[in-house]
This record gives structure tokens, sequence and C-alpha cells, in this order.
């Protein structure tokens, strides 16, 4: 436990999978674009660095889950970026939802100076970062996973090497596509039980442990029918998601309709105001408020 790991993005997410670091008794190093965010690592014991280079200059590891590809972009290639500082023979590992095309780019940059950096989109959301649960999708060197694995189950339940740089997006666009086709699918179901006059409630009751039973249907929607949208996973960063999902299944060729469709709400629902909503508010629209 005494590899050096510098962890940059302490929001939502990242503020509990660094605390499972610091529990397993890693020696720490945090960077946060709001340091209040860190400040209860720092009271922990996490040392605090006023940014990406001097955290990545001390680190053998460096962990990062920002929030859009831009800021991945500017984390590991502006000036003051993690690439720039880091030494030959460390690992970079990027867990935010971002770009198979900028996770390829980022990785050849990367080990053009002697340094490996994977790809690994987390799914489980608030609750899977607090209880280290989370489904890591890594996508990059073999070797580098192997090396990173264990720190990497800290965080996680589920953790799955699934190909060369950028698979591991690719396979969080996977899981973001069966998301959003379920999650249209479940609101849908409640609109319609809501209609019909019918206790959505006793609804749910009978069918979460039928064949229609999902995650969003047990989890989230007794949420959404109380009125309880607060995040686990934001609309906005949701909108993110599936804009990514939209433009690679383009390039790809393919005609995904209910990704499509499922975009096309979020959108609405961000530019309405509803961006800081949780992705199960999308209730909201089906039922007119």
């Amino acid at each position: 436990m005494d590899t050096r790991i510098g962890f940059i993005g302490t929001g939502v997410m990242g503020f509990s999978m660094a605390g499972h670091l610091l529990d397993a008794g890693y020696p720490l190093g945090v960077f946060n674009r709001t340091r209040e965010r860190a400040e209860p690592l720092v009271e922990r014991g996490a040392r605090w660095f006023d940014g990406p280079a001097e955290l990545a200059a001390g680190s053998e590891v460096v962990i990062t889950i920002v929030g859009f590809p831009a800021d991945v972009e500017q984390v590991y290639l502006g000036g003051d970026g993690v690439l720039a500082a880091l030494s030959s023979g460390t690992i970079a590992v990027d867990m935010t939802t971002s770009s198979p095309a900028l996770a390829r780019r980022i990785a050849e940059e990367g080990a053009a100076r002697g340094i490996a950096v994977l790809d690994a989109p987390v799914s489980g959301g608030d609750t899977g970062a607090r209880n280290a649960t989370l489904s890591i999708m890594v996508g990059g060197d073999e070797a580098a996973f192997a090396a990173v694995e264990p720190i990497l189950t800290v965080m996680g339940g589920t953790v799955v090497l699934q190909g060369g740089p950028g698979a591991g997006q690719y396979t969080k666009m996977c899981n973001q596509i069966a998301i959003a086709a379920g999650m249209l699918a479940v609101c849908e179901s409640m609109a319609y039980a809501h209609a019909a006059g019918l206790d959505p409630f006793l609804v749910l009751n009978s069918i979460e442990h039928g064949a229609a039973g999902s995650w969003s249907l047990s989890n989230l929607m007794p949420r959404a029918l109380r009125g309880d949208f607060a995040p686990g996973f934001k609309i906005k960063h949701f909108v993110k998601d599936l804009r990514i999902a939209v433009e690679s299944a383009g390039e790809m060729g393919l005609d995904l309709r209910g990704l499509e469709q499922a975009y096309e709400l979020y959108r609405r629902l961000e530019e309405e105001g509803a961006g800081e909503d949780g992705t199960h508010a999308l209730l909201r629209f089906y039922e007119g408020g």
C-alpha cells in the first residue's frame, strides 16, 4: 500500500472513491478546482496540491475523474497538465466518462513519454462510489492494468479490462445507451400507471420483481414518484455522455433511435433548467411537471 497516488476530482463520485483509497492506507495526494470539496480528505490525511502538474510530479499513479472531455483534455494535455509532469514508467487512469477518441489520443501521447494511460470510466452512481461497488470498465495496456488492478478493486466491485485504449469508454457508452433506453421505458410505465388511475407504488411492487425489473425501476422510480430528484448522476453529465454516444454511433453508421430520443428529451430538460437534477427527473417530462 505504499504506491503514491494522486487523485484529481473530488466531486460527487471522486470524493468517496478517494476516501476508499485513504482508508486502504495508500499515500494520497488530491487536487480539485474547488479546494473546499477536498478539504475533508485533507483533514483525514490526504496531501493537498495546488495543480495537476504539481500533484503528478509527486505521484506514481494518477487517477482523474472530472466533468467533461474538455476538462480531461486540459488536465492531461494542458501546460499545467498531468503528462507534462509524470515521470516515465508511471501510470495515469482517467475514470471520467469521456470520448473514446480523446482516450486514444491521450494514451498515444502518454506512450510517447513512457507513461501508460488507461481509460477506466465507472458505473454505479453516487451509491456505488460510496459503497465501493462500482463497475469499472478499463481500456489500455494489459501490463499497466495488472499493475493498478489492486488499486481499482479498492473502489469497485467489478473491474474488467475491455481491450486497448478507448475500449473502456466504448464500454461505458454501451452502459449509457442501455440506461437511456431503460429510463424512457420506466418513466413511460409510471406515467401510464398514473393516467390509468393506479397507485404507481403498488404497480412498482408488482412489476419490479418480474421480467420488467431493472435497477432504475427499483431504485430511481420510488424517488421520482416522491418528487425527490436529488442527483445520483446529474442530467447535465448524462447529456454529455449521450452526446458522445450519438456521435460515436454515427461514426459507426448505427441508427440507434432509442438513444437519439433519450438524448433529445434529456437535452430539452437541461435547457429547461433541470441540468442539476438526477436522471430520474425525466419523469417530469411525461407528467408535465
